[in-house]
């Protein structure tokens, strides 16, 4: 399925003078938004670019609305992992299911795509994809949605069990010194990533799997500045035999010049309005998207913070949430 496809694309151009990219983004909002923005960040800069963005027939629905460039065409795959909607309540359920439903319809997909593929786009977390890379010889590169820094302590996980910090106690052991992982200041045991001591750690061995995967692909890009974690990042331009890119943050910048952008430019002024408040007064409220809320508890939160009487700026998700609270928002809030 596809949407916003060029009418006649292959009566505009020949398939060869196409370059035809496969983007897999994780099905997560924080993965799913930075593939997409890399995406019309490709389209920016190379006109005669197609990109078929692969998501589920669920995701289609959250999505299919969003801005995008008319060259970027979304194609679906079957609704094979759990729900969008219910994923936190079993999410080693939900991850598993990633790494072994997705695989066989993908390559259905690719089965059925009119153009040949030039190159695929992967979500790190989609790492079934280069094994598809290897059996097709499409070349893959590898999109990791966090820091260098974090992506290197996973690489680097042997290092961890090598000088005794993994497995670790972090109330006997939370201030040592963690000063032996390539490029890396040194840093407390207590503030490496939660999933290696948290409730994350039951789905600790897929990250790592996911991450051991990546030296078989042909790219790694990082949503990250060249000059903020240079030193980690020349550490894996040494040793991977293949090229490693800082691609920048991977936000939606693009949306407020492009033209195929419905982002209005004469919305509120949220910077005008911070600039009024006292220093330090504003608390910013975002609950993000891997938990979903009940209504009753939306409420809850609101009314919490309207008692406060605390300034606040609230980025709310959900139409219906956003509804909610432009009803019960006072003078003292703002929304975004």
């Amino acid at each position: 399925m596809s949407l916003n496809q060029p009418e006649n694309l292959q009566a505009m151009e020949s398939p060869r003078s196409i370059c035809h990219v496969v983007a897999v983004p994780y099905p997560g909002r924080g993965h799913v938004n930075p593939m997409m923005n890399l995406c019309k960040l490709l389209c920016s800069k190379t006109p005669n670019i197609v990109i078929s963005f692969v998501v589920t027939e669920e995701w289609l629905g959250f999505i299919s609305s969003d801005d995008k460039p008319a060259n970027v065409r979304f194609r679906t795959i079957p609704n094979v992992i759990p729900s969008e909607l219910d994923r936190a309540n079993n999410f080693p359920a939900f991850i598993a299911a990633v790494l072994t439903k997705m695989e066989a319809p993908f390559e259905e997909l690719l089965d059925r795509l009119e153009l040949p593929v030039a190159a695929i786009i992967a979500d790190t977390y989609v790492a079934w994809t280069v094994q598809v890379g290897q059996r097709r010889s499409i070349p893959v590169a590898s999109l990791w949605t966090m820091s260098a820094s974090v992506f290197s302590i996973f690489h680097h996980f042997n290092l961890l069990v090598q000088n005794h910090h993994f497995p670790a106690d972090l109330s006997e052991q939370g201030n040592d010194r963690v000063d032996y992982i390539p490029g890396h200041t040194p840093i407390c045991l207590a503030d490496l990533p939660t999933i290696l001591y948290g409730s994350g750690r039951q789905v600790l061995h897929h990250v790592l799997d996911c991450v051991s995967s990546v030296p078989k692909a042909q790219y790694l890009l990082f949503t990250s500045v060249y000059e903020l974690e240079f030193q980690v990042i020349d550490v894996f331009k040494a040793n991977l035999p293949f090229p490693v890119y800082a691609i920048g943050p991977s936000i939606p910048y693009l949306d407020l010049k492009q033209p195929f952008s419905t982002t209005s430019l004469n919305g509120p002024d949220y910077l005008q309005w911070l600039d009024l408040q006292p220093r330090g007064s504003v608390l910013y409220v975002s609950l993000g998207s891997f938990l979903s809320i009940s209504a009753a508890q939306m409420d809850e939160i609101v009314a919490g913070v309207q008692d406060s009487g605390v300034r606040y700026l609230w980025v709310p998700r959900g139409l219906f949430k956003i509804q909610r609270l432009l009803w019960q928002s006072g003078s003292s809030g703002s929304l975004v």
